[in-house]
Formats: structure tokens, C-alpha cells, sequence
């Protein structure tokens, strides 16, 4: 389904540590939206709904509902530090066309 990687792991889990108030771990989710017909949603999730895939890399969990699943089967969550962008970026094999900003996408 979704993966994060070895970097995307350590950095959530320091991010998730430093909440005031206790969190699972990350929501990832897609909505309708953007310049490109979809756009990704990330958040921190504080509670787990019935039907969520689950999955746990490096001690974090991360939380997809199931109309999001649909769409993000085979992503890939990273984290990157750089001249040009520092912050999570999500690789989408389902992804026919990306917008410039990353954030927003349209499926074949």
C-alpha cells in the first residue's frame, strides 16, 4: 500500500514527539482539489477510524482511509533536505500528471 521511507520514519517520529497533546502517528489522505484534480492531505492522526489500512515503518504509523487507498496504493513517502525544498514528498505511481508545487496530481 504506502511506505515511508528510512529518512520519512526518523523525521515523523521526531515531529510526533514533539506534540503537546498524544498522536497515533500520520494520516495520509487525498482529496479532491488542486490545479490537477487531487491533491494530498497529511496530518497528524489522533485516532483511528474503522476501516483504515494500517501500516508501521521505524515505530511510526500511518493511517489511510479507504477512498484514499484507491489512490494511493504503491505510494512512497520520503523526506528530503535541500537548497531548493526541505519537507516530506510523495512519489505516486498512479500519478498520470503532477502540478509544479508537488502537492496536487491527476490519475490515469
Amino acid at each position: 500500500m504506502v511506505t515511508l521511507t528510512e529518512i520519512a520514519s526518523r523525521k515523523l517520529s521526531e515531529l510526533l514527539s514533539q506534540q503537546p497533546q498524544p498522536v497515533l502517528g500520520l494520516r495520509l489522505s487525498v482529496f479532491a482539489g488542486g490545479c490537477s484534480g487531487y491533491q494530498y492531505g497529511m496530518s497528524f492522526a489522533e485516532a483511528q477510524n474503522e476501516n483504515d489500512w494500517i501500516g508501521e515503518f521505524g515505530g511510526v504509523k500511518v493511517f489511510v482511509d479507504p477512498d484514499s487507498a484507491k489512490v494511493l496504493e504503491g505510494v512512497q513517502v520520503d523526506y528530503v533536505e535541500s537548497l531548493q525544498a526541505t519537507g516530506f514528498t510523495i512519489s505516486n505511481p498512479n500519478a498520470a500528471r503532477s502540478c509544479g508545487c508537488g502537492k496536487s496530481f491527476e490519475t490515469h
